[in-house]
């Protein structure tokens, strides 16, 4: 059976409204992704995935969609999507759109329909329920985005279901038009030669019957209610049903889901070949923190803390072991929905550079797919957000009236905001050190950081640059050491992270500091075996069998076999 094409990928996440701005209107767009292509390409990435372009009120940064089939204009034209395919295409780079399953925009055609009453044809492709008596609301449930699950509608007496915003319905997958209707918006843009898509939100495509409420909750209180509105038992089948029909006229598609809250065995149950329903997925589950210090009355997810690291290598190698045999899971740090990886699991201010190094050798050269968001690869940080009123993220303002009400001071709650905040990851790729960093020549939409040595022209003149680091580590990434190689984690101190990939008879060992302190690791092969330093950042050494790895340090050994065992070609690799 041969490979999937994207089994060896590396995926270049790109969110478009803060990549690259053409005309100057301070919102990035497709002329300017196109632009970049060339840049994209020598990053040694081989598929681009871009957040949603197509026309939306913005309520969610695109996620709200009112039209499937058709460009919002502040991206662009249909045509520059079309010449964005035909020239990613011709640099080798697949495409892949990010694609709304779960809900649309409430000024979607469907939903303006379907709010003229129970009558109408398009009523039943939403969720709809009835209040309780006395006006309450038909459950507790709570909306991601806050308040209630339920709005009422503006005409009628039944109240309409939305995870996420008000203007933010849910669809209703049990409808076959449904169905149908977004299979035709899939196939849309496959016709026209795209690759892929990430699908949004899949896992909330199907909601528990009756929508009972969480019990032992005090009345008039809503909760969030996952066990009800996550991973139901009908998803796979809705993802088999879609996927099968999108793979009968497009084979090769590549689908990868958004499973925010999925544990591994959803994980390996979603992209389990053999369910033919996604081909990979992304949890949010990677990054245990340490939780004691945090204030259980406030959200945990929006206090600062550090990385658990003991719990972050027991995920790992779960999801290393488990996912084996499918290639491996999807590998990250950074994506638009969480604070940037060197401001949150780095140090940004005393050792950013070597940091953002470790960071990219530590995850990309396991087993697995990388996802880079746009700006890792030149040490982007967290975007500086002085204001609450400049937080977009609904949660923000919810989570900023909540902490000054439990005597929190404006300034903790705003460095809690801005250490933690999706808002932070958001800021506008830097290109150079002109005005707004090149992004555009008028004030961007989110905010810019504009920082000597942080940007795209500078690391381009700095062969020590944090791009040059990547461009080499995504060289070695595509080699078959490091798209088939077995991994083990080796055992050491709980602030090292070090691992082996094997292939044959030639092993790779990666070891990381995650600490702002040199520490040391021993193998008694550095004295007995023959080895080249494949990658390294700065200041670490090595003497007789002991390492040392400076502060956030990285280093890549690969171990030659002796001269009657030599490489077959395609274990070969060659050094930089």
């Amino acid at each position: 059976m041969s490979t999937k094409w994207w089994k060896e990928a590396i995926v270049y996440q790109v969110y478009p409204r803060s990549f690259k701005d053409s005309n100057a209107d301070g919102i990035g767009d497709i002329p300017g992704l196109i632009s970049q292509l060339d840049y994209i390409q020598a990053l040694g990435v081989t598929m681009i995935w871009l957040n949603p372009i197509f026309i939306s009120p913005q309520v969610d940064n695109g996620y709200d969609v009112a039209d499937y089939c058709a460009i919002d204009p502040i991206f662009g034209t249909m045509q520059d999507v079309e010449e964005l395919i035909e020239k990613a295409h011709q640099k080798g780079l697949k495409v892949i759109f990010d694609f709304v399953l779960n809900h649309t925009s409430d000024q979607h055609p469907w939903f303006q329909e379907a709010l003229k009453g129970p009558d109408n044809l398009y009523r039943d492709y939403y969720l709809w329920a009835d209040g309780k008596t006395n006006g309450q609301l038909p459950n507790n449930w709570a909306s991601f985005f806050g308040g209630s699950v339920w709005e009422k509608e503006p005409a009628g007496d039944q109240y309409y279901f939305h995870l996420f915003a008000k203007e933010m319905p849910d669809l209703n997958w049990d409808n076959p038009e449904v169905q149908l209707a977004m299979l035709d918006n899939a196939n849309f843009w496959l016709d026209k030669g795209i690759d892929g898509f990430r699908l949004d939100a899949f896992i909330h495509m199907d909601k528990a019957d009756g929508y009972p409420d969480v019990p032992n909750v005090i009345d008039g209180e809503l909760v969030l209610a996952e066990e009800y509105y996550a991973n139901q038992p009908k998803v796979n089948h809705y993802m088999k049903t879609f996927a099968q029909a999108l793979r009968e006229r497009h084979p090769d598609v590549f689908l990868v889901g958004e499973a925010a809250s999925a544990n591994i065995d959803l994980a390996v149950n979603y992209s389990d070949p053999a369910n033919e329903a996604c081909d990979a997925v992304i949890t949010f589950r990677y990054f245990p923190e340490e939780d004691a210090r945090k204030d259980s009355r406030l959200p945990l997810t929006m206090q600062s803390g550090k990385l658990d690291i003991k719990a972050f290598k027991e995920t790992m190698v779960e999801w290393q072991s488990k996912l084996a045999d499918f290639g491996g899971p999807t590998l990250y740090w950074n994506n638009h929905d969480m604070a940037r990886a060197v401001s949150r699991f780095g140090d940004s201010v005393n050792y950013r550079d070597n940091s953002s190094k470790m960071l990219a050798t530590l995850m990309y050269l396991q087993k697995g797919m990388p996802f880079i968001l746009n700006g890792e690869e030149i040490g982007m940080k967290n975007l500086e957000i002085p204001t609450i009123h400049e937080f977009a993220a609904p949660e923000a303002k919810g989570f900023y009236e909540r902490a000054l009400a439990l005597g929190y001071s404006h300034e903790h709650i705003l460095r809690e905001l801005n250490a933690t905040s999706k808002d932070a990851s958001r800021g506008v790729m830097q290109w150079d050190d002109t005005s707004f960093a090149g992004f555009s020549e008028v004030p961007p939409w989110s905010g810019v950081n504009q920082e000597a040595g942080y940007h795209v022209a500078a690391q381009e003149a700095d062969e020590n640059s944090i791009l040059h680091y990547y461009r080499k580590l995504l060289k070695y990434k595509q080699t078959p050491l490091f798209t088939k190689g077995i991994f083990k984690l080796i055992k050491t101190s709980d602030h090292l992270y070090c691992y082996e990939r094997t292939l044959g008879n030639q092993t790779a060992l990666v070891c990381c500091n995650l600490t702002d302190q040199p520490l040391f690791f021993d193998d008694d092969r550095f004295t007995k075996e023959d080895f080249t330093v494949l990658l390294a950042n700065e200041h670490n050494s090595l003497e007789g069998h002991r390492g040392q790895l400076a502060p956030y340090g990285a280093v890549v050994l690969v171990f030659e076999p002796s001269e009657a065992d030599e490489l077959t070609e395609e274990q070969r690799i060659n050094t930089f």
